[in-house]
Formats: structure tokens, C-alpha cells, sequence
């Protein structure tokens, strides 16, 4: 997806009229719904709040469309950018709406802000259970660079380490 950074005031138009923007306070309570519900061990709201203000991250949150309130928060994604690497912390879709391309309009805004700040290789986690996630990421040309055994607790599971070159 073309658009503009999270960082940026403008948003980025999605399907069904949703938007990625920059996350915001206001986002958070949203935010730690989705990531509890995603997650078995999820963030804290302190977590993100710590997360909000940090130069090297790039938080953002997909918002709005045609099937929710105005600015309701649909996903987010949580990215760290140093120097010319880049790490996919986090990134979920509210349950009820997966499988409708939410997940894949947030990776494609991941990238390309990747590709803005000037990363050349991105990472990231995945439970080796997550077929649905590893589809996705394989899909965007991800591919597995090596393992996290007993990376995930609750339950216990290896973690598949997997990146994308972006040069």
C-alpha cells in the first residue's frame, strides 16, 4: 500500500473505508482489548503507554470502515525501527474480524513504513501453531531465518523466526 507514515498526520484509506493512523492515547483501552484476546500473554496497558512517545517505534492503530463507528479501532501493529532493521512486535485484528484482509492492510502498511524509515531486513515472531499468520507473512514474502524453542508460554510452543528483506 502506498500512504504515509504512521508518524504522519494524513491516514491511509483501506478497504471498507478503515484507515492506519498513528496511535494514540485515546487508542489504548481498544488497543489492550485486542492484545488480550489475541495474545495469551498480552501487553499491559502500562506497556503501551510506555510505547507511545518512543522515536524508534512506529505504532499504529487500523481504524474506522464501513462496518464499525467512525475511528473505532479494528487491529493495530507495533513496529521497531533502528537503525536499518526493523522488528514486527506486534500485530492483531479484533477476532470477529479476521479473515477479511484487516491483518494483510496492516503488514502492508508495516512495510512500507519499513521502507520509509530505511530498514533493509524486518523481523518477526510467530507461534509455529499460527498457520493463518504464517500464511500471511509467507504470502508477503517473509521467509523462516530460524527458531525460538519453548519461545511462548501458555501454552509452551516454539516461536519461527522469520524475516523479509526489504532492499
Amino acid at each position: 500500500m502506498d500512504g504515509v507514515t504512521a508518524g504522519d498526520s494524513a491516514r491511509v484509506r483501506v478497504d471498507g473505508g478503515a484507515t492506519v493512523r498513528r496511535m494514540t492515547a485515546a487508542d489504548l483501552p481498544a488497543v489492550v482489548a485486542i492484545e488480550t484476546e489475541a495474545f495469551s500473554t498480552p501487553w499491559q496497558l502500562d506497556t503501551f503507554e510506555g510505547l507511545l512517545d518512543r522515536d524508534a517505534l512506529e505504532l499504529m492503530v487500523l481504524a474506522g470502515g464501513s462496518e464499525s463507528a467512525e475511528g473505532e479501532v479494528l487491529g493495530y501493529a507495533v513496529l521497531w525501527c533502528v537503525l536499518d532493521q526493523g522488528e514486527l512486535a506486534n500485530i492483531a485484528v479484533r477476532p470477529e474480524l479476521r479473515g477479511r484482509g484487516l491483518g494483510a492492510r496492516l503488514l502492508d502498511e508495516v512495510v512500507a513504513v519499513s521502507r520509509r524509515r530505511g530498514v533493509a531486513k524486518l523481523y518477526l515472531e510467530v507461534r509455529d501453531s499460527n498457520d493463518g499468520a504464517l500464511r500471511l507473512y509467507e504470502r508477503f514474502g517473509f521467509r523462516e531465518v530460524g527458531r525460538r524453542r519453548s519461545y511462548y508460554k501458555e501454552p509452551r510452543e516454539d516461536a519461527r523466526v522469520m524475516a523479509l528483506e526489504l532492499d
